[in-house]
């Protein structure tokens, strides 16, 4: 069978992005050609190894909207003078070149949503730029074929607004083995209990500051906090500032491999995001199914798709507030009830049976497949 070609776009640097990476490898075992789209940062890791092909631009800003405006431009003229293929674009910063291209040659467009975009907090605090956002949005989701989005919160939003059914595909893991290391080869404290935060957003308003003023108070545990994003150099501010530097241990992104020998060493794992913007509120963040498959419980905050997961298989906690008070209480109380921590630690092999990738792609192979026919 002749290959297809596929070319998929994102904004980020094609490193540490699970979710797209599974999406590749699922179109290279359908038989695809695949091209991975995105840019390069100073302090990008080096992607290698991958049974695909990337690109990644090098761009002039990296922020704001000559970020945007700049990458969607460069995207566009990337695009135009490829060979026809199907297109693949995630989430609304890449969908209008996207959509553009797909409309003048003639091929199928994919677009992968992975959060209700403009309802970011970003932009819920900028009205006359989530404006712009909107309009790139009516402009070319009504006319989509082929829609995919991570919850089905999201997915009722987007078709309460411009009536198109968007499938489902949560961001599940790929059941893969994790290389369980010893705390001690990880420079990781033997005697403390460890809560992580990781994620490359750990941006505004997901309760990454509360959860580390916490820390004051309580004893003998450990708050490791891996990845990046908008707020983390405040939290290593913070850490001096409060005089945290024993309870808090905060680490650069690093390959998901290695991540995931961190989060497997850990007694539980925190996702505190505020319901203080329409995505928020209906988020599911990637970080609770690596938790999931990591085997440790859950710490989340009160939000629609992570309560229900939680209580489902009741595999964790839910504080009502982010009072850095109450997330120590909540903390506290569950480490020191042995029998709900057990439970709950049991109950995440029984979860992950049902919230995987080999599952969740099924919905995925169905579209694609199609395309390639």
């Amino acid at each position: 069978m002749v290959k297809k070609s596929v070319i998929v776009s994102v904004t980020n640097d094609l490193a540490t992005d699970a979710r797209v990476e599974k999406v590749c490898l699922l179109l290279t075992s359908l038989n695809y050609n695949v091209l991975l789209v995105g840019r390069i940062l100073p302090n990008s890791l080096p992607i290698a190894g991958k049974p695909y092909a990337t690109k990644r631009f090098k761009l002039l800003f990296n922020k704001g909207p000559l970020f945007y405006a700049e990458y969607n431009l460069r995207l566009f003229f990337f695009l135009l003078f490829k060979a026809k293929a199907v297109l693949v674009a995630n989430d609304l910063d890449t969908l209008l070149p996207n959509t553009i291209i797909s409309r003048w040659k003639n091929t199928p467009l994919v677009y992968d949503s992975h959060e209700y975009y403009t309802g970011v907090p970003e932009l819920e605090g900028r009205p006359a730029v989530q404006k712009i956002w909107k309009r790139i949005e009516r402009y070319c989701i009504p006319k989509l074929k082929h829609c995919i989005t991570v919850n089905q919160s999201i997915a009722k939003l987007y078709y309460d607004e411009y009536g198109v059914k968007f499938d489902v595909v949560r961001n599940v893991p790929d059941i893969v083995p994790i290389e369980r290391k010893t705390r001690a080869e990880l420079g990781l404290p033997e005697d403390k209990c460890i809560i992580i935060l990781q994620g490359a957003g750990i941006n505004i308003n997901r309760g990454a500051e509360e959860l580390l003023q916490s820390m004051q108070n309580i004893g003998d545990t450990l708050l490791l906090i891996i990845g990046g994003g908008d707020v983390f150099e405040k939290l290593k501010t913070m850490r001096i500032e409060l005089g945290l530097e024993d309870k808090v241990m905060i680490l650069d992104k690093m390959p998901r491999a290695k991540m995931m020998s961190y989060t497997a060493a850990a007694d539980l794992g925190a996702t505190l995001d505020k319901p203080l913007s329409t995505n928020y509120l209906y988020s599911l963040p990637n970080k609770i199914f690596d938790y999931i498959m990591a085997g440790i419980p859950v710490l989340s905050s009160d939000l629609v798709e992570l309560k229900a997961i939680i209580e489902k298989y009741k595999i964790g906690i839910i504080v009502d507030s982010h009072e850095p008070e109450v997330i120590a209480l909540g903390i506290f109380t569950f480490f020191h009830t042995p029998n709900l921590y057990e439970e709950a630690k049991s109950n995440t092999a029984k979860a992950l049976a049902d919230l995987n990738w080999e599952k969740e792609k099924k919905v995925l192979v169905d579209i694609y497949t199609q395309l390639v026919d």
